[in-house]
């Protein structure tokens, strides 16, 4: 099973941020990659990690894998909240338009074919790949 860490954050919000992701299949390491941008926010940081891992699942046709993200805003978007948003026209519970509305098409669209299995994780609790994906970020918010 390919198991997918992600993370993503800013110094500042909105200010530079990074993102990265950690790939492994079973434990066995696959790939790690990260990036960043000069005046974004956390949220967006965050679906940026997961858009970024799921192109490389897409990409090499895997079919299954599970998620694990310390944002409770990614993890619920995706499993609670965007079927909703997709019913009321991209609206949220107040009637306003949904912030990222973009990005969170482009994650629907990402796992439309994909058995994705979404994991919230503690964030700075020693879980080590969400360390690593953590040390990522901070590593590229650093570049900035």
């Amino acid at each position: 099973m390919f198991n997918v860490y992600t993370d993503g954050g800013c110094s500042g919000n909105p200010g530079p941020g990074g993102w990265g992701f950690v790939i492994l299949n079973d434990d066995v390491f696959v790939m790690e990659k990260s990036g960043g941008e000069k005046n974004t926010t956390n949220n967006k940081m965050e679906m940026t990690a997961v858009i970024e891992a799921l192109n490389f699942i897409k990409s090499n046709d895997i079919k299954e894998c599970n998620v694990f993200s310390d944002s409770q805003y990614v993890i619920k978007g995706i499993t609670e909240w965007i079927c909703s948003w997709k019913k009321k026209g991209w609206k949220n519970a107040a009637g306003q338009a949904v912030k990222n509305k973009e990005l969170w098409m482009e994650i629907d669209a990402l796992s439309a074919n994909i058995s994705i299995k979404w994991n919230w994780v503690k964030g700075h609790a020693g879980i080590k790949w969400n360390e690593r994906v953590d040390e990522l970020t901070q590593l590229e918010i650093a570049k900035l």
